[in-house]
C-alpha cells in the first residue's frame, strides 16, 4: 500500500480506514523494514496509537482540518517532550526533553500522529548519511549510495514508505540533499517562516525548519498546517508566462554529465508547460561553499560550547574537527561574512525582480558512495561535502526559500534533484510550480519509486 496525505484525507472521509488503522500499518512496516534501513532511532508506538484514538475522536466531533490522523516522524534534533531526542550522537545519547520544539506543538495541536524521531549526521555536522554511534541510514534505493544528509533518516523513511512525511533541518542543504538522494520531495522555507525553538541548531544564521514529503501536494498540506498559510496548487496546470531563470555562473557550473542531461531536460520540460527560461546574471557568486562554512563552524562551536567542556571526548572525530577549524576563525571573519550576507541578499532579491524563480541542480553530482571523500568533476577535485553543499548552501545564506524535487533516474537507477528557488515568502509559487513540473515530468519516476521501494533493494 502506498500512501499521501491526500489519500489519507479521503480515505478517512470515506471511512475507508482510521486513523489507529493507519498507524498501526505504519508502526508494523517499521519494525519490518527499519532494521535494514536504519531511519528511526526512536520509534513512539505508544504514543502514535494514544495520538490516533484522539485523532479519532477530533474527526467523529467534526473539526476540519487537513493533518488530522496524519503519520508524521521527526529529525532527532528536535525536541519532543518525553521522548528521547539525541541529535545523532552519544553526547545526547539519554536526553529526554521537558517540552517540545515550536513546530512539535503545531503539528500535534492540529492532530498529525507521531511516529517517531529520525536518525541523522551527528548534530547536522556533515551532508551525508553516516552516524558513528547510532549506525548510518542507508538510501533505500541502492545500500552503496549516501542517502544525503543531514536529515538522512527523514528522507529514506519517507521515500521507503515507513511514514508519510517528516519534519527535517537545513543548515546547508540539510533537507534538499537528501531528499534528492532519496527521489522524494523537500523543500528549506524562507528564513524564519519556522520557528526553530525548541530545536538544537547547526547555525542560527543559517538553519531552516521543513518538510520532507512524498510529492508537493503533500508537501504543501504540511507547510499549510505548518504556517497557516494556504498554498493553492490548482490554479492552473501550465506555466503559462513563468519566468524561469538561468544562472550564468556558479549555480551551473563544474556539474557531473549525467546532471547537467537531466537540467537540460528539466528546462525543457518547464518551456513545454509555458515557462519562459532566460539567463540571469550570477557572475557576482564566488566561494558561497566557504562563506557557509564561516558561519556553521564558528555558531556550531558556540552553541555547543557547554558540551565541548564536558564532553569532548564523546563526539564523531568530524565534530571535533569543525571545533578545532572554528578556532581559526576571527571576529573579523564572522563581521565580515555578515556584511557579504546582507549584499548577498540584496543581489539575489534583484534577480527575483526579472524572474518568477531560478532552477538549479539540487547536487552537482550524482547521488555518491556511501564510502566516498572526493570526486573529480572535469579535473577538478573536491570534498564530497563541499560539492554536495555547492548549489544549495547559498540560500541557506541569503534566506531565500528553495524546493528540491525528483529530477529523474541515472543510469545507475538513482535519483537526483532539481532545485526550485523563489523571492521571499513565495514558497506559494515554489509550490505551484514544482507540482505542475510533478504532475508534467514525474509520474513514470514516481510509479517506479513506489514499485521499487517495497523493500531495500
Amino acid at each position: 500500500m502506498t500512501l499521501t496525505i491526500r489519500k489519507l484525507i479521503d480515505g478517512y472521509k470515506n471511512k475507508e480506514f482510521s486513523p489507529v488503522e493507519i498507524t498501526k500499518w505504519y508502526i508494523e512496516r517499521i519494525k519490518k523494514l527499519d532494521p535494514q534501513i536504519n531511519s528511526y532511532i526512536t520509534v513512539t508506538e505508544k504514543l502514535a496509537i494514544k495520538q490516533a484514538k484522539k485523532a479519532e475522536e477530533k474527526m467523529n466531533s467534526d473539526v476540519p482540518n487537513n493533518l488530522i490522523g496524519i503519520p508524521l516522524s521527526f529529525k532527532d534534533s528536535i525536541d519532543t517532550k518525553g521522548i528521547l531526542t539525541t541529535g545523532g550522537s552519544a553526547v545526547d545519547k539519554d536526553r529526554i526533553p521537558n517540552s517540545n520544539a515550536e513546530i512539535v506543538n503545531i503539528l500535534e495541536e492540529v492532530g498529525s500522529i507521531n511516529l517517531g524521531k529520525n536518525n541523522m549526521f551527528e548534530y547536522g555536522f556533515g551532508i551525508t548519511s553516516e552516524n558513528t554511534f547510532f549506525g548510518d541510514v542507508i538510501n533505500p534505493w541502492k545500500v552503496n549510495k549516501t542517502a544525503g544528509g543531514s536529515s538522512s533518516g527523514s528522507a529514506a523513511a519517507v521515500a521507503a514508505n515507513l511514514t508519510i512525511g517528516s519534519i527535517g533541518t537545513d543548515a546547508g542543504g540539510s533537507i534538499r540533499v537528501p531528499a534528492a538522494c532519496c527521489g522524494v520531495v523537500g523543500l528549506k522555507p524562507t528564513y524564519d517562516l519556522i520557528s526553530i525553538n525548541g530545536i538544537t541548531p547547526l547555525s542560527w544564521t543559517l538553519d531552516h525548519v521543513g518538510p520532507i514529503a512524498r510529492n508537493v501536494e503533500d508537501t504543501a498540506l504540511v507547510m499549510e498546517a505548518a504556517t497557516k498559510k494556504r498554498y493553492d496548487l490548482t490554479s492552473a496546470n501550465k506555466l503559462t508566462g513563468l519566468r524561469v531563470g538561468l544562472p550564468k555562473h556558479y549555480l551551473n557550473e563544474n556539474m557531473d554529465y549525467e546532471v547537467k542531461k537531466l537540467y537540460e531536460k528539466c528546462l525543457q520540460q518547464l518551456s513545454s508547460l509555458g515557462a519562459i527560461v532566460k539567463e540571469v546574471d550570477t557572475e557576482f557568486l564566488e566561494d558561497i561553499t566557504g562563506l557557509a562554512k564561516v558561519f556553521g563552524t564558528s555558531e556550531s562551536s558556540y552553541v555547543h560550547k557547554d558540551r565541548i567542556s564536558a564532553s569532548l571526548n564523546m563526539y564523531s572525530q568530524d565534530a571535533r574537527d569543525t571545533f578545532t577549524r572554528s578556532k581559526n576563525i576571527s571576529a573579523l571573519d564572522y563581521i565580515a561574512a555578515l556584511k557579504k550576507r546582507e549584499e548577498l541578499r540584496k543581489k539575489l532579491t534583484n534577480i527575483f525582480s526579472e524572474v518568477d524563480i531560478m532552477v538549479t541542480p539540487t547536487t552537482p553530482i550524482t547521488t555518491p558512495d556511501v564510502k566516498a571523500d572526493y570526486v573529480t568533476i572535469n579535473g577538478k577535485t573536491e570534498s564530497i561535502g563541499d560539492c554536495m553543499i555547492r548549489y544549495v548552501s547559498l540560500f541557506n545564506i541569503t534566506g531565500h526559500p528553495a524546493l528540491s524535487v525528483p529530477g529523474g533516474l541515472t543510469s545507475e537507477g538513482i535519483p537526483i534533484g532539481m532545485q526550485f528557488i523563489a523571492d521571499y515568502y513565495r514558497e506559494d509559487l515554489l509550490l505551484w510550480a514544482g507540482n505542475c513540473y510533478e504532475k508534467f515530468a514525474l509520474q513514470e519516476f514516481y510509479d517506479k519509486r513506489d514499485k521499487e521501494i517495497e523493500v531495500p533493494v
